[in-house]
């Protein structure tokens, strides 16, 4: 078991505080992302649970231990960096060993893992070869083998993939991800990218300001954003946002936006005031007769899909639609809105009102 639990996490760094009051839990075997603007925490979270630093307060618990004021050595977990952080004197081989050595394993025994570990990353080939000649994505699969050879009970990715460029980032995305389901190991890797926290995480804490805004499943999350911040942050392009002024009350079903009444999922709360709007592009809908009506601003060709800008009263929507539709600019159009996707927030808070479609999915700090 490698569940790891953290309770009422805070750091600070003199003034300054980089972690407020986090919580979450982390299943043995999860793969979990950490996810979040530059800033925002997640890297120092990280280091919390690695030991790499300690946390101001708050407790950090691995397979039900305490373990939040041990040093790294006596927590049984790995940790692997955004720059590799291998040695550049040794070759490939060495570097895997080194841990192993380290620890005064038997030479046959190191010999028969680090063996195992290239079979399994594929890099036996390289063995002994100097690291620095390699490429970014042999030296990052070095660097897995060296956190791997030591069966640890948890992995700790700093954006390892950060130094790779686009096209084979994704493709080691894709194998990190399937050596994690062969291994079974509970990772949790820090990551900017919605994207890569989407397609590989199963369950993503979304970090802003130091604090958690939304804890969940990817789909979860882009469901049901429980802020405008996540809202806006996860999905490309993000949610559009309508602004209206009004008032919501519970159990209501249609919200007005500019005279214009339009079905929402049953509201579990009201609300009042400066009030958004929120839907994804895909569940945007172009006709011809709609009496929600909007101009077209522009469009994007994407392939199979095309991203349409139009103009509405309430503020600039964006709608994902079939590339064989033909829209031209200036023309006006209805829009429709598929309300089983409908999102409302308070503008000042920037909290998502609880509906029928996100009750008890919403979790935020």
């Amino acid at each position: 078991m490698a569940e790891i639990v953290i309770r009422n996490l805070n750091k600070k760094f003199g003034d300054f505080v980089a972690v407020r009051d986090s919580s979450f839990t982390i299943e043995d075997g999860e793969f979990f992302m950490l996810l979040g603007p530059s800033g925002c925490g997640k890297t120092t979270t990280l280091r919390m649970i690695a030991g790499l630093e300690l946390p101001t307060a708050g407790e950090i618990f691995l397979d039900g231990e305490e373990i939040g004021q041990k040093p790294p050595s006596e927590r049984d977990i790995a940790f692997v960096f955004q720059m590799f952080a291998l040695y550049p004197h040794m070759n490939v081989r060495k570097n895997i060993s080194y841990p192993l050595i380290s620890q005064g394993m038997p030479r046959a025994q190191v010999k028969s893992k680090v063996a195992e570990v290239a079979g399994i990353l594929g890099i036996e080939d390289i063995l002994d070869r100097p690291v620095g000649g390699l490429s970014g994505g042999d030296r990052q699969r070095v660097a897995l083998g060296r956190a791997i050879v030591r069966e640890p009970k948890a992995f700790m990715m700093d954006e390892p993939l950060g130094a790779l460029d686009a096209e084979f980032r994704e493709r080691m995305a894709e194998e990190l991800r399937a050596l994690h389901d062969r291994m079974g190991a509970t990772t949790v890797y820090v990551t900017h990218d919605q994207l890569e926290a989407m397609q590989m995480g199963d369950k993503i804490v979304v970090m802003n300001n130091a604090v958690v805004e939304q804890f969940g499943t990817p789909q979860d999350i882009y469901d049901a954003p429980a802020t405008l911040f996540v809202a806006d942050f996860i999905g490309s392009p993000s949610m559009n946002f309508l602004n209206f002024e009004g008032t919501v009350a519970e159990g209501a079903s249609t919200v007005g936006l500019n005279g214009f009444e339009t079905k929402v999922p049953v509201l579990r709360e009201g609300g009042a005031g400066q009030l958004v709007f929120g839907v994804r592009p895909e569940h945007v809908r172009l006709t011809t007769d709609g009496a929600y009506r909007a101009e077209v601003l522009a469009a994007e060709y994407l392939g199979t899909t095309q991203i349409v800008t139009l103009d509405t009263p309430n503020g600039e929507v964006k709608a994902r639609i079939g590339s064989d539709k033909t829209v031209t600019m200036g023309e006006t159009v209805g829009l429709e809105f598929n309300e089983r996707t409908i999102s409302l927030f308070d503008k000042s808070s920037g909290r998502a009102l609880r509906s029928a479609l996100n009750e008890g999915v919403l979790s935020h700090g």
